[in-house]
């Protein structure tokens, strides 16, 4: 137990996870080759986004991930009608028949379990674990879907897993993140409540309120005993979709859960928060951000593959998440970086 401020790592992790997810660019590069013959399709001229999904047969989710990620290798562009286009490597290496092709090289891996699994998780737009007789969803939680968050055992291994990252990011979100003034934080999908944590104990007269799921919250009870602030959290167990949204608080934290979600998922709960916040209080997206033109940075763009495989959402860009807090009738800020590819989006009630 301590009263010290939670420590920050000397070094950004960063590079380490794009090693890690870089297993998703030889995924979608050979699904993109092999089973959906993207670069041929788009051989004879270019094509509109939705003309060229449907041809695909995947949805918009789907669609942006593999979009996205050909754009940010370089592959895809938009010409001046927005339309999706080949761009010189792409139209000289990778379709079928011409000169310099090296399709057939790439397509040597269209049997590698990666491959295959992307292919699935695009044609289905659904993640891994969802079929009835398996586990569950892994790090999601909505009425009427099989989570894995449900059980103890893998809930624990989960929330454990994801806290590793939130151990090297949650200091550098305390100190960035504008919350001086707040009296009340509201951590939803809290997890581990690391972050929670971090904030206050660098805001003594902060108190936080993290809302999670019973099996998940026990963890968290767990590290903030061990840091001596259990006393000023209080632990929710509740469905942030169905149950109502805590009150009196003037702070709202949602680090990594937007991407977890669909369009539809993302909009409605943050219209739900912002009624409930007070008018001049503050609801914090901690997040990853695509560029607003949609054509990276790679690393956040395999990044959204990966969500896309174990979750219902992928990565948005700033653009997205201002559009949907207008909505919300809350004034988004500008995003500033934390680490390991994160960054905070402030909005204002």
């Amino acid at each position: 137990m301590t009263d010290a401020l939670s420590p920050a790592p000397r070094t950004d992790p960063a590079p380490i996870f794009e090693l890690y997810r870089g297993v998703y660019a030889t995924a979608l590069l050979t699904a993109a080759v092999a089973e959906f013959k993207l670069f041929d399709r788009l051989a004879c001229g270019p094509k509109s986004e939705p003309q060229l999904l449907a041809e695909l047969r995947l949805s918009a989710r789907a669609g942006n991930v593999l979009l996205v990620a050909m754009r940010a290798m370089g592959l895809l562009a938009s010409d001046a009608d927005g339309r999706v286009m080949l761009t010189d490597l792409s139209r000289e290496h990778l379709v079928s028949g011409g000169e310099f092709d090296v399709s057939d090289y790439v397509a040597q891996a269209a049997d590698n379990p990666a491959v295959r699994e992307i292919a699935e998780r695009l044609r289905t737009n659904r993640p891994a674990g969802h079929e009835p007789q398996e586990q569950g969803v892994a790090f999601i939680y909505r009425q009427g879907m099989p989570s894995a968050m449900e059980q103890e055992a893998a809930a624990r291994r989960h929330t454990l897993a994801l806290a590793g990252r939130a151990k090297n990011v949650a200091p550098v979100l305390a100190e960035r993140a504008p919350m001086a003034d707040a009296r009340v934080l509201l951590d939803v999908g809290g997890g581990s409540g690391i972050y929670s944590i971090a904030c206050l104990k660098r805001y003594p007269k902060l108190r936080a309120i993290i809302w999670d799921r019973p099996q998940v919250l026990k963890v968290a009870r767990e590290f903030a005993d061990a840091e001596g602030v259990s006393g000023r959290i209080e632990f929710r167990s509740g469905d942030m979709f169905a149950d109502p949204v805590p009150a009196e608080c003037d702070l709202m934290l949602l680090s990594n859960i937007l991407h977890d979600w669909d369009v539809p998922e993302c909009q409605a709960l943050l219209t739900r928060l912002s009624a409930a916040l007070p008018t001049g209080g503050r609801l914090l997206i901690h997040d990853v951000f695509l560029a607003d033109s949609l054509d990276g940075p790679l690393p956040i763009a395999l990044y959204s593959a990966n969500l896309f495989c174990v979750t219902e959402g992928r990565a948005y860009s700033a653009a997205e998440y201002r559009s949907w807090l207008a909505e919300a009738a809350l004034t988004a800020g500008s995003v500033v970086p934390t680490l390991a590819h994160c960054g905070v989006l402030t909005a204002t009630r």
